[in-house]
C-alpha cells in the first residue's frame, strides 16, 4: 500500500511537513502527504523552486484497448477482514487485533450489534490534542506500537501510527496478485519499479515471485519500515533496493541514466512534498509522471499500475490519461475502483480508484 496512505473524509487541518498521509477520495480529508513529506519531522527546506513542467506531446497511435469499469474485490480472509462498516467507522480484523478507524464513505448504518464493535482492541481517536494529528486507545490491554502480520502467507509488521494507518492497504492485494502473476508467467528477468512505496509490502510480493525490485519513497521512516518488514519476511537475499528520493526526481534520472523497468507501480498522493521542498500536486504533476513511467520502460514490458486515492474525480479521467500515454504500445488499459468487501453484510466499501496498462 505509496509514500502514504487509508480514506480520509474529515475535517481536520493538513499536517506540517514531515507527516504520513492518508488516502481517499476526499482531497480535504486526511493529511496527503506520500509523495515526499518527511514523516520523521525533520525540517524541509522550502526555497528550492519548483522546476519547469516536463513538456509533454499527444502520443501518436492506436489507443490501447480497454476494459472498464472493472472492479478489483478483496474478500475477507484469515489474515484480514473488514468485519462491519458504518455511521463513519469500520470495524476491521487485522491478524489479532479488531481495530475500530473513521470511514467518511460508510454512510450507511452498521450491521453488527454494539456489542461485537465494543470488542475492539484498538480505536483511533481521532484526537487533535498534543499528541499529534490523533491517537489510539486501547480499550482492554495496552498494545505495543508493532505487531506481525501476513498477506498470502508473507510476513509484514503492522504498526499503529498518529495518523490512523497501519502500514498496510489490503485493497492494493488485488494488484499485489496481478503482479505476481504476471512475473511468474513472463518466465524471465523482471525489473519491478515502485514509486511511493511506503512500507514495501508490494515489493516483498514482487520480489518472493522472482522480480528484482528498486523501492522509492521519500521518507526515511517508511524505508526503514520496509527493510523491517524484508527481514521479518525472511527475504533479505532478495534483491531489492531501497532508495529514499522523491519519486519524480528518481524517474527523471532513471530516463537519463537509461536505466528501465518491466513493470512500473505508482501510487501517487494528491498533495505532498518532497525531502527538499519539492511540491506535489496530483492534477498538475500527474501527466508529466505518467508520461516518465512509459519512457523508462524495457522493450519488452509488462505492466504499469496507477492507484489514485484523495481525489475527487471519475476513474474516467486516470483512464483517459493512461491510454492517452500508452498510444501506440498495444496491450489494454484496465480502470475501475479498488474495494473491500464486508463481512457482515457484503456491502463493498469502495477504497480508491486505479488505472492499469498491461502489456498483453
Amino acid at each position: 500500500m505509496k509514500s502514504f496512505r487509508d480514506k480520509r473524509r474529515d475535517s481536520r487541518p493538513h499536517p506540517p511537513a514531515g507527516t504520513e498521509p492518508a488516502r481517499q477520495r476526499d482531497p480535504a480529508a486526511r493529511p496527503q502527504a506520500r509523495s515526499g513529506e518527511h514523516r520523521d519531522g525533520k525540517s524541509i527546506d522550502r526555497s528550492e523552486q519548483k522546476p519547469a513542467p516536463r513538456v509533454l506531446a499527444r502520443r501518436e497511435g492506436v489507443l490501447p484497448a480497454e476494459r472498464l469499469p472493472l472492479i478489483l474485490e478483496v474478500a475477507p480472509n484469515a489474515d484480514y477482514a473488514l468485519l462491519d462498516s458504518g455511521a463513519g467507522e469500520k470495524l476491521e480484523q487485522y491478524g489479532p487485533y479488531r481495530i475500530v478507524r473513521p470511514e467518511g464513505q460508510a454512510i450507511w448504518q452498521r450491521a453488527l450489534p454494539a456489542r461485537e464493535w465494543e470488542r475492539a482492541d484498538a480505536i483511533f481517536t481521532g484526537d487533535t490534542d498534543e499528541e499529534g494529528i490523533g491517537r489510539w486507545r486501547f480499550p482492554k490491554t495496552p498494545l505495543g506500537e508493532t505487531w506481525p502480520m501476513k498477506h498470502d502467507g508473507l510476513d509484514y509488521f503492522g504498526r499503529f501510527t498518529s495518523f490512523r494507518h497501519v502500514g498496510v492497504f489490503p485493497e492494493q492485494a488485488s494488484h499485489w496478485d496481478h503482479m505476481a502473476g504476471l512475473i511468474a508467467a513472463a518466465k524471465r528477468p523482471v525489473k519491478v519499479l515502485n514509486l511511493f512505496g511506503y512500507t514495501g509490502v508490494a515489493s516483498l510480493v514482487a520480489a518472493r515471485a522472482g522480480a528484482e525490485v528498486t523501492h522509492v519513497d521519500a521518507s526515511k521512516k517508511a524505508i526503514g519500515w520496509a527493510r523491517e518488514n524484508q527481514e521479518m519476511a525472511g527475504l533479505a537475499n532478495k534483491p531489492i533496493r531501497w532508495i529514499v528520493e522523491d519519486a519524480v526526481k528518481f524517474a527523471e534520472r532513471e530516463e537519463r541514466r537509461g536505466s528501465r523497468y518491466d513493470i512500473v507501480l505508482f501510487d501517487p498522493p494528491a498533495y505532498g512534498r518532497g525531502p527538499r521542498g519539492e511540491v506535489w500536486q496530483l492534477f498538475e504533476d500527474l501527466p508529466g509522471l505518467t508520461d516518465l513511467c512509459r519512457s523508462i520502460l524495457t522493450p519488452q514490458p509488462l505492466a504499469v499500475v496507477l492507484t489514485a486515492y484523495s481525489i475527487r474525480a471519475s476513474f474516467f479521467a486516470i483512464h483517459a490519461l493512461m491510454r492517452d500515454t500508452f498510444a501506440g504500445m498495444g496491450g489494454t488499459v484496465e480502470s475501475g475502483e479498488l474495494i473491500i468487501r464486508e463481512k457482515s453484510a457484503g456491502r463493498a466499501l469502495s477504497t480508491s480508484l486505479f488505472s492499469r496498462w498491461v502489456a498483453k
